[in-house]
Order: structure tokens, then C-alpha cells, then sequence
């Protein structure tokens, strides 16, 4: 209300409107995570989707691209699938490489690597994590860990993977995420055809 004609500032609240709109699909019932590739799109809040597009649309008449716009994009390619669409997955890379050239965000270049996979194969999203793989600040973060499992599943690195499961692991301090992991790394150990270990 106080800069009801800044960009940017219309572009942060479409970006948390367009988060906050998923928030009903996070967890199931009995409170297990579900990541959001397998959400229930119908849980999402409509209502709040359009909302937030159309704060993007006013934003952008402005002329004046940011980071928190470009952020609100993102989250729009995936809204979408609300309305019976697919990610655009060519619009989600071309939107982290703006955002990445803009903020040298390394969360975001770690998100252009799973969008990058999505495109054009697993393999080229692992070589794109691999290229970040060296910022200090992804060392300790989960979802880098918890995309080279899920990258390195998909090309049947499963040692990599199942190393890559346990730091993610390890790294989660919310249980139902941490149980989440521990299923997938589970999956995967069965995929591979390693034993568990005593540790699980």
C-alpha cells in the first residue's frame, strides 16, 4: 500500500501469493510432505493464482524488471498446471538464467539446474549442478543434495545418489521432509539393489 506502483514490490506479493496458494497441497493428510511435482493441483488455490497474475501483469507494464518479478514468473510457469497446462520448462530456464545474471543467486542457479533437467535430460542438470557444486553456501543447503539424489537416480548413479540422499538427510531439520528423503533414498536403495544400511 505504500508503493502501490513499484514493480518490485508488486512482484513480491505475487510471488507469495503464488507460493501460499499451494500451501493446503504441501502435506497430506496426515501431515507427510508431497513435493511439488506430485501435488494435487485441485488443492491449490485458485482464486489466489489469478490475483497474483494479475499483479504480475500490472507490475510489468512498468517496464522495469527485478528479481522479485522474475521470481513471481517462475512461479507462474507453475501455476499453469492449475489450469490443465504443463510447465513451460523453456520459459522456467530462460527465467533462471535472467534471474541468475541478475542476482548470482546460487539457490537460483541450483533451481536453473533442475529446470535445465526437465528440458533437456538429467544428465544436463547434473553437469549444470556440478558447475555450482563449488559455492560453499549449497554445501549445507538440502535441496542441493536432495536434486543431485533425484538427478543422479534418473541417469542410475545410484552410489552417487544414495550418498547424495544421505547429506540431504542429514542436512533436514523438518520430520516429514526428513521422512520424505528417507522414502526415496529407500526407493532408490531397492532400485539399485543395495542392501539397507544399519544406519536406516
Amino acid at each position: 500500500s505504500l508503493m502501490p506502483d513499484e514493480p518490485e514490490a508488486l512482484g513480491l506479493l505475487a510471488m507469495m501469493l503464488h507460493t501460499h496458494a499451494r500451501r493446503d497441497a504441501r502435506r497430506a493428510a496426515d501431515g507427510a510432505y508431497i513435493a511439488l511435482s506430485e501435488q494435487d493441483v485441485r488443492r491449490w488455490d485458485g482464486g489466489m493464482i489469478e490475483e497474483a497474475e494479475a499483479l504480475l501483469a500490472r507490475a510489468s507494464r512498468a517496464g522495469r524488471i527485478g528479481r522479485y518479478q522474475l521470481e513471481a514468473a517462475v512461479q507462474s510457469a507453475h501455476a499453469m498446471r492449475r489450469f490443465g497446462h504443463r510447465p513451460d520448462w523453456q520459459a522456467i530456464v530462460q527465467l533462471y538464467d535472467a534471474l541468475c545474471a541478475l542476482s548470482g543467486s546460487p539457490v537460483a542457479a541450483l533451481n536453473r539446474a533442475v529446470a535445465l533437467a526437465e528440458r533437456d535430460g538429467a544428465a544436463a542438470g547434473l553437469a549444470a549442478l556440478d558447475e555450482v557444486a563449488g559455492d560453499a553456501r549449497l554445501l549445507a543447503y538440502q535441496p542441493f543434495w536432495a536434486a543431485r539424489a533425484e538427478l543422479s537416480a534418473r541417469v542410475g548413479a545410484w552410489q552417487t545418489c544414495l550418498d547424495a540422499y544421505q547429506r540431504a538427510i542429514g542436512l533436514e531439520s523438518d520430520p516429514a521432509v526428513r521422512r520424505f528423503l528417507l522414502q526415496r533414498a529407500q526407493a532408490a536403495r531397492a532400485r539399485s539393489g543395495q542392501s539397507a544400511s544399519p544406519a536406516e
